[in-house]
């Protein structure tokens, strides 16, 4: 009888220990998974080809707001155009419209392959779209936020204008 326990004991123990490191395993995938997505990235301004105008951007500021936007949609350049941030805005346009820049916005475009690549390399799902860069070295920028979906271009000169 006592063999009995001692084995429907074991059998419990190795049950709730089976259950414990499982759990533990679907935890600690879930956590890596996290880091990962979520873990900032590089942009290299000498291997990723930005057009200002005609000419190739080089970026010369410590940072940067950048903001994927459409052209196409209504409003959203003129408001661009009109913010005054204290950090300097890189706007990129899906379309690749040509634009002069303003004061606070220097206006990028690039072709589609580098677009695409730029989209997928920062998980860009919605438009417009702001993030911040902030120089590593020479022309090699980290990324410094969380991408976030703009949904009101004006609340972004108050919020930015307090860091």
């Amino acid at each position: 009888m006592s063999k009995r326990k001692s084995g429907k004991s074991l059998l419990s123990l190795s049950t709730f220990l089976a259950s414990f490191f499982g759990a533990a395993m679907i935890a600690l995938s879930f956590a890596y998974f996290n880091y990962k997505f979520s873990e900032y990235k590089f942009i290299n301004f000498n291997e990723w080809i930005f057009y200002e105008k005609s000419d190739i951007f080089t970026p010369k500021k410590e940072k940067y707001v950048v903001i994927f936007y459409s052209s196409r949609e209504k409003g959203t350049m003129n408001k661009l155009a009109s913010l005054e941030l204290n950090i300097p805005i890189l706007a990129i346009d899906y379309y690749n419209k040509v634009r002069e820049n303003s004061e606070y916005t220097t206006y990028l475009r690039s072709g589609t392959k580098n677009s695409l690549a730029f989209i997928q390399r920062f998980n860009i799902y919605e438009s417009p779209s702001i993030f911040f860069i902030k120089k590593h070295k020479d022309s090699l920028y980290k990324q410094d936020s969380m991408i976030r979906k703009l949904d009101n271009l004006d609340e972004l000169s108050q919020e930015i204008n307090k860091l």
